[in-house]
């Protein structure tokens, strides 16, 4: 893998997902907020009790997606998405997202952020 898109990667930002329809089988494409904390990749989201996100049941469904980076680098990677459900492991993660967002509901995300961790195919294969 490119040491730019490593680079990229290590810096949260905006990115496209392109995940599978879990109905309709059909690609669909969303712009997103990634976060790189402690060398692992999220895709987090403000809380909402009664929102369904297409995205997530998409990825719950079918884990493998393509993260698609466009500010700098552009690059279309394959990955695989795993969705955060531990209580303790959301409040862990999500304490940084909402540092970084500069909120201070930490209860209200872990109940109702939806938290996914992304592993990009080959990020880890040595340089």
């Amino acid at each position: 893998m490119d040491d730019s898109i490593r680079s990229a990667l290590a810096q949260s930002g905006i990115i496209d997902i392109t995940t599978t329809g879990r109905r309709s089988g059909e690609p669909r494409r969303i712009e997103i907020f990634f976060h790189a904390i402690d060398g692992h990749i999220y895709i987090s989201g403000m809380p909402h009790a009664e929102r369904t996100r297409r995205w997530l049941t998409n990825l719950e469904a079918n884990p493998r997606f393509t993260v698609h980076l466009k500010r700098g680098v552009t690059a279309d990677l394959p990955a695989t998405a795993r969705v955060i459900t531990d209580v303790a492991e959301r409040r862990a993660i999500l304490e940084d997202v909402a540092r970084a967002w500069k909120r201070t509901d930490v209860d209200t995300m872990v109940a109702h952020s939806p938290l996914v961790e992304v592993t990009i195919d080959g990020l880890d294969a040595a340089h």
